[in-house]
C-alpha cells in the first residue's frame, strides 16, 4: 500500500439509488419526461448516447432521487447480456433525465472520494474482475448494490485523486481526438466517392449499369455445422465478425473466437475455393451496408448463407470502388425490405443488383486516393493503440 493510501469499500465512499419503475401505459411517443436505459450507455466508450430515449407521459411524476445528477456514475444493474452488466457512464453535468428501473446511480461522497476517480475505478480491470466474481454462477442477470458496495477501492488523498484523474483525462482526450480524426478521414472518403461517382443508387452520373452477377462471380460457402467449429485453427466468420472487421483500421488485429481446423479448411478450399485478397464479403442479415474487403492472405472461412461472397478478380471493378458502390446499394436494398418479418439479402437478389460501372481509370484514381488516406489512418490508429496501452498501464498501476 502506498503511503497515505487506504482501501475502502465502495459503499463507504458512495451511496446508491435504484432506477425508476413504470409501466407500458406510462410510455409516450414524445414528452419532456425522458428516461435513460441500458442502451443509452455505449459499452465501448462508456459514454452516453441519446439514440433511443424512453419518454413518459407528461402527467407522470418522477421523484427527484430518480433524476441523474452531476457527478453520478450511471450503471447498468440488470440486462439480458452479462456483458452489459456493470457498464457505466459518468454524468459530468446536471441533466433533465431520469434513469430506468434496470439501472442505478452511484453517488460518490465528495468529501471522501473525487467523483471521476470513482468512475475510473469502474473502468479498471480490477473492477471487471470483481464483477466477474459476483456474476459467477448466478442464473439471472442482475447486480445488487449489496454486492457492489463491498468492492474494495484504493483511496489516496483527494489531491492525489485529482492528479490521477487529470492524467487519465489527458490520455482519454488524446484517444478521443485521434478517433475523431479517423471519423474525419472516413467522411473525406465518402465525400471523394460522391464527387467522383455520384449516388450509385440513382446512378446520377449516368454510367453504364449491369447486374452484379454479369460482371462478378457471386457465391456463398459450403455449410459448416456448429459441431465442426473448434477453439483454434482457421478463423470462421459470421455477420457479427464482418461487422467488427469493417470497423477496423489497417494494422488493427481482429480477435476471432470461432475456428475450423486446418484440415477442414483444406477440404472446403478444394470444393468451393476460399476468399482472396480484394474479394468482398457481405453479411446477408441486417447488413446496414456492411461490405468488407478481404485484406489478408491468412486463411479464413465464412458461414454458409449468412455471408455472401463477391469474387473481384478479373472483374470490371477495383475492390475499393465496388465496395463503396455495393455498400450504398445494399443499404438501399435493406431499406426497401424494411418491415419484412425476416429481412435477408438472398444470393439471387445480390446477383440481380443493378450496378453502375464507372470507367476503370476513374476507379484506379479513386483507389490511389483511398490508399493514401488509409496510410494516414494506419498511423493514427498506431498512435491510438500506443496511447491506449499507456492508459491501461496507468489504470493498472493505480487500481490493481
Amino acid at each position: 500500500m502506498r503511503e497515505g493510501w487506504t482501501y475502502k469499500k465502495l459503499g463507504e465512499v458512495a451511496s446508491f439509488s435504484r432506477g425508476l419503475t413504470y409501466s407500458k401505459g406510462d410510455v409516450a411517443i414524445d414528452s419532456s419526461k425522458k428516461v435513460l436505459r441500458s442502451n443509452n450507455i455505449d459499452l465501448a466508450t462508456h459514454s452516453l448516447n441519446f439514440d433511443d430515449v424512453a419518454c413518459l407521459k407528461e402527467e407522470f411524476v418522477i421523484p427527484v432521487e430518480k433524476m441523474l445528477q452531476q457527478n453520478d456514475i450511471f450503471i447498468c444493474m440488470s440486462n439480458g447480456s452479462t456483458q452489459h452488466l456493470g457498464k457505466v457512464a459518468f454524468i459530468d453535468k446536471k441533466m433533465d433525465y431520469a434513469f430506468g428501473g434496470f439501472m442505478g446511480a452511484v453517488h460518490p461522497k465528495v468529501n471522501d472520494i473525487f467523483p471521476k476517480y470513482a468512475f475510473y475505478f469502474c473502468l479498471s480491470s480490477e473492477y471487471r474482475r470483481l464483477l466477474a466474481s459476483v456474476l459467477n454462477g448466478i442464473n439471472i442477470n442482475n447486480l445488487k448494490w449489496s454486492d457492489l458496495s463491498k468492492f474494495p477501492i484504493p483511496v489516496p488523498p483527494l489531491s492525489e485523486q485529482q492528479r490521477i484523474v487529470s492524467e487519465l483525462d489527458v490520455l482519454s482526450s488524446i484517444i478521443e481526438k485521434k478517433k475523431e480524426q479517423l471519423k474525419a478521414y472516413d467522411q473525406l472518403v465518402q465525400s471523394i466517392f460522391f464527387d467522383m461517382f455520384g449516388d450509385p443508387v440513382t446512378n446520377e452520373k449516368g454510367w453504364e449499369a449491369k447486374r452484379l452477377g454479369e460482371v462478378c462471380e457471386v457465391s456463398s460457402a459450403k455449410r459448416v455445422f456448429i459441431e465442426e467449429v473448434v477453439d483454434s485453427g482457421v478463423p470462421f466468420i459470421r455477420g457479427t465478425e464482418l461487422t467488427a472487421l469493417s470497423k477496423l483500421t489497417r494494422g488493427e488485429k481482429m480477435n476471432y473466437t470461432l475456428f475450423i481446423t486446418q484440415e477442414h479448411y483444406e477440404r472446403l478450399k478444394a470444393i468451393t475455393g476460399v476468399p482472396k485478397v480484394g474479394d468482398l464479403l457481405i453479411p446477408s442479415i441486417n447488413s446496414d451496408g456492411i461490405v468488407w474487403i478481404v485484406d489478408t492472405e491468412e486463411p479464413l472461412y465464412f458461414k454458409d448463407g449468412r455471408v455472401l461472397w463477391v469474387h473481384v478478380n478479373n472483374c470490371v471493378f477495383s475492390s475499393n470502388t465496388l465496395q463503396r458502390i455495393m455498400s450504398y446499394l445494399i443499404k438501399n436494398t435493406f431499406t426497401l425490405m424494411n418491415g419484412a418479418t425476416f429481412a435477408e439479402l438472398k444470393l439471387f437478389v445480390l446477383r440481380d443488383l443493378l450496378v453502375p460501372i464507372p470507367p476503370l481509370p476513374l476507379q484506379q484514381s479513386f483507389a490511389s486516393k483511398i490508399e493514401a488516406i488509409e496510410r494516414q489512418k494506419a498511423l493514427i490508429q498506431q498512435s491510438i493503440t500506443e496511447t491506449e496501452t499507456l492508459f491501461n498501464s496507468r489504470m493498472d498501476f493505480y487500481f490493481n
